[in-house]
């Protein structure tokens, strides 16, 4: 007996409603999306699988280009920015530099302090965006001899007498020993024994203490 024939129905899909949402979601996507702003100093950190996180209050970087610049910089809450008014005001009278209150105001919106003491007048009068590390000469930590950080750390130092400073430094992959030297010993002259490396972390290579450690949970409890 022949077997009967199964009439074959159409499998064609109207794909017409599923390519309206992918478009849309594509368009949400594009128009909702910010993209990272370029960094006014670059720096490229080097690995490290530290696993803990930088503080977010109460902090003071020193940041070290590739060039050897050096900058100071705090952190973008209310209460560092009250700080950061602290160490310029300190600044200012211990050296006698003459800042206004407007120069003084405009310094602590800048991203970043990035010039010798007797050009502060002049980065105050710069926009955010012509304050980067091509522009800016750096603040003067070459020698012993002309040691500026030393002047800022003894700010902050006097600043957050009492209480508490996360001291960070990040420094640049390729930057020189004696940039870094010059920057510890502006730490050591104020006391400043405490500070963290920011670096770029990476995950532990399996197999090793550290790695065993994470695993067994003891690297958690240290």
């Amino acid at each position: 007996m022949a077997r009967p024939k199964i009439p074959r129905k159409s499998t064609s899909v109207d794909m017409t409603a599923m390519c309206d949402v992918a478009f849309l979601l594509l368009s949400f996507f594009i128009l909702t999306t910010k993209f990272k702003p370029s960094e006014a100093v670059t720096v490229e950190t080097p690995n490290s699988v530290a696993s803990k996180i930088a503080p977010e209050k109460d902090v003071v970087m020193v940041t070290l280009n590739k060039d050897g610049k050096v900058f100071l910089s705090t952190g973008d809450n209310s209460s560092d920015k009250l700080k950061k008014k602290e160490i310029i005001e300190s600044v200012n009278a211990s050296r006698n530099l003459g800042l206004s209150e407007n120069d003084i105001n405009a310094l602590v919106r800048a991203p970043f302090i990035g010039v010798p003491l007797e050009q502060l007048n002049q980065q105050a009068r710069l926009q955010t965006d012509q304050m980067n590390d091509k522009t800016l000469p750096g603040i003067p930590c070459k020698d012993t001899t002309n040691n500026q950080m030393v002047d800022w750390m003894r700010a902050v130092s006097d600043v957050y007498q009492g209480t508490k400073v996360n001291l960070l430094l990040k420094g640049d992959n390729l930057a020189k020993y004696p940039s870094f030297k010059n920057v510890l010993t502006a730490f050591k002259k104020n006391k400043l024994f405490k500070f963290q490396m920011v670096t770029n972390p990476e995950s532990v290579p399996q197999g090793s203490d550290l790695w065993k450690k994470n695993i067994s949970g003891k690297g958690a409890e240290e």
